[in-house]
């Protein structure tokens, strides 16, 4: 079986690098002399323009350009008020640590550039503890901030033509194993407390730690990316949208060695306190690999609370679970109205996983009454193969996951699967043409209700954003 699923994945690799070179996002050309055109989609085009090499940029892969980097965005953002600006990253290797964007401002990679993240730890500042979580996800203390970094701006564009972002993330790794880590990880990219984002068209490569991480955001379009890590490298998360509003994230490619894409809203005491959730938020056309965690995970920080979301047309291969929602006492908050419909799915351990009991708390003053809420979650259209469980449904003693609704389910048993597929404890819901038949617990409406479990038909806000075609020509 190992076979087919490496093919597998070389298939869909090449299917997807393939429909990358089509993308309207890559449409570029090097034109004779000194002359660089280049033409994308966006939500907002700038009327500036300016490469990385006009403030003293090297990209030999060796020389560190940080001070560069910083020094572009700062100038800059003069133009905010003036039709913004954009800074190119031409072809080259282009080391550098840490950066901070600005508003009205767009950062687009050139298909053959490639960013890299420095291994010099002085070249990662600290800072605080995301105040919904209380302290970092590896250590106690603070974090190292990310490698592209934002807060409290508005209309922010990081764009390109699948030109890449590596993390070099091997060094982080080996120290996150070896216990030696003092303050967390940092990601590729985070951008905080902003309004109008824009991510798409880029590959993402072995970060030392979840790939983007908008928080405490909203109206953000996530799209065209391809995100790989080893699938053992730890907690390399792909998009982890973290009481945010308003988010789309479509067309995507992600092998992981954890969540393809985790929803989270704070963690227990933190989260609770800080109350806000994550809602308005559309995934679709999502393609995963990640044989140790799920395609999509609700959880296990949501304290905060995740609502409305919407999940439509998922592929995922090889990977443990399709959408899991996690959680705990302690955690509090909420995880309703959920809605998936058409997932295809092969070689997994569980296509359906909840669980109440996943533990992993931010301290020991966690509330031991805080219980979560977790009710109408929606599955429709679902064809899985190779599977070795349907599913593992368990909630709370006296708290049981209400108004579960799975409808027109196919599950393909893997030769040596589970003697039994369905395990279901403090749940309530309802099925209709499932196979094969769940628990009781999921009680049985018959074989012809077309209607359960349905999908909402009113668009939500972010889809009504448009996107504005940009060309700039750039004399180097």
């Amino acid at each position: 079986m190992m076979v087919k699923t490496d093919w597998l994945l070389l298939v869909l690799m090449g299917l997807v690098f393939s429909s990358i070179e089509r993308a309207e996002g890559r449409k570029t050309r090097i034109l004779e002399g000194s002359s660089y055109e280049l033409a994308y989609s966006a939500i907002n085009c700038r009327k500036h323009s300016a490469s990385i090499k006009d403030f003293g940029g090297v990209g030999d892969g060796k020389t560190l350009n940080t001070k560069a980097f910083q020094k572009a965005v700062n100038q800059l953002s003069q133009y905010a008020s003036d039709g913004g600006a954009q800074l190119v990253i031409p072809a080259g290797q282009w080391l550098t640590g840490s950066f901070n964007l600005t508003s009205h401002f767009t950062l687009f990679l050139h298909k053959d550039a490639v960013l890299l993240a420095s291994q010099e730890i002085n070249q990662w500042p600290l800072i605080d503890p995301l105040p919904s979580y209380g302290h970092g996800r590896d250590a106690p203390g603070g974090r190292y901030i990310s490698l592209i970094f934002g807060t409290n701006l508005t209309d922010v564009i990081i764009t390109g033509e699948n030109g890449t972002i590596d993390g070099q993330g091997a060094l982080w790794w080996q120290q996150f194993h070896r216990k030696k880590l003092k303050y967390t990880r940092p990601y590729l990219i985070e951008l905080m407390h902003s309004n109008k984002i824009q991510i798409s068209n880029l590959t993402l490569v072995n970060s030392p730690s979840w790939n983007i991480h908008p928080v405490y955001s909203s109206n953000i379009i996530i799209q065209g990316l391809t995100i790989l890590a080893p699938v053992t490298s730890p907690n390399t998360d792909g998009i982890d949208p973290d009481s945010c509003t308003n988010t789309r994230l479509e067309d995507n490619y992600i092998v992981s060695g954890d969540d393809c894409v985790a929803v989270k809203s704070g963690w227990d005491e933190f989260g609770i306190k800080y109350g806000m959730p994550t809602s308005h938020l559309i995934i679709r056309r999502l393609t995963c690999i990640s044989p140790y965690s799920a395609a999509i995970a609700l959880g296990s920080e949501m304290s905060g609370g995740i609502q409305d979301v919407r999940v439509q047309d998922i592929t995922a291969i090889n990977t443990e679970s399709g959408v899991r929602i996690k959680t705990a006492v302690g955690r509090g908050g909420f995880v309703k109205d959920v809605y998936v419909k058409g997932m295809k799915l092969h070689t997994m351990k569980w296509v359906f996983w909840m669980t109440g009991n996943y533990g992993s708390h931010a301290d020991t003053h966690w509330d031991p009454k805080a219980l979560p809420e977790i009710k109408g979650i929606n599955y429709r259209d679902v064809v899985a193969e190779n599977v070795s469980m349907a599913a593992q449904l368990e909630g709370m003693s006296g708290d049981p996951f209400t108004g579960i609704c799975m409808s027109n389910v196919t599950i393909g048993l893997a030769k040596k699967a589970k003697k039994y597929p369905w395990t279901c404890t403090n749940i309530e819901g309802i099925s209709s043409n499932v196979q094969p038949p769940p628990c009781q617990l999921l009680a049985y409406q018959g074989p012809k209700k077309s209607r359960m479990c349905d999908f909402p038909t009113e668009n939500l806000p972010i889809d009504n954003i448009e996107m504005r075609r940009c060309s700039y020509r750039l004399n180097y």
